[in-house]
């Protein structure tokens, strides 16, 4: 392959990547603008409308073959997932109640409504759980792939249903 079709074939991977994280970027900011209220807009106040919730460099990806995937989770009051890992990124956000969980070499956390986080490649979930054993929670986890995986893995090594990222 000439000089020429390397340039190109990696500005298309740059291309993927930069398309990829708009999309990303313009599904949280709508999400995040349409879910908001604001009782002073309705005296003529203004008000920013989106925020940034999290913003985490990703490891090296091969840009021929990104995949994003959202996927929404739900757990019942005082539901838990079995230890588990993801093959790919994750960016988390808690759309109600409170999800505890911990990731093995780092400590246990509560994440509530509003809050994010985010979680390399492969890192094993030792807890996934919610926090409440009265209301239910809810999370949207966006999976930024490069490569074709389930989306979730048994650390003992069966592989979770490729609907589910519990």
């Amino acid at each position: 392959m000439s000089s020429g079709g390397t340039g190109r074939a990696m500005n298309s991977s740059r291309g993927c990547i930069s398309v990829v994280v708009a999309i990303l970027c313009g599904v949280m900011a709508t999400h995040f603008a349409w879910s908001q209220e604001d009782a002073s807009s309705a005296h003529g106040q203004a008000k920013d409308r989106a925020r940034i919730v999290i913003s985490q460099p990703l490891s090296k990806l091969d840009g021929d073959h990104l995949k994003a995937i959202l996927v929404e989770v739900n757990y019942g009051p005082g539901e838990a997932s079995s230890p588990h890992s993801h093959p790919c990124a994750v960016i988390g956000y808690v759309v109600a109640g409170a999800l505890r969980t911990q990731v093995e070499g780092q400590p246990e956390k509560i994440y509530k409504a509003g809050e994010s986080f985010y979680e390399a490649p492969n890192g094993v979930h030792l807890v996934s759980a919610n926090a409440s054993s009265t209301e239910p929670a809810k999370l949207v986890a966006y999976l930024i792939c490069d490569h074709d995986a389930p989306l979730s893995i048994d650390v003992a090594g069966s592989v979770h249903s490729k609907g589910s990222s519990r």
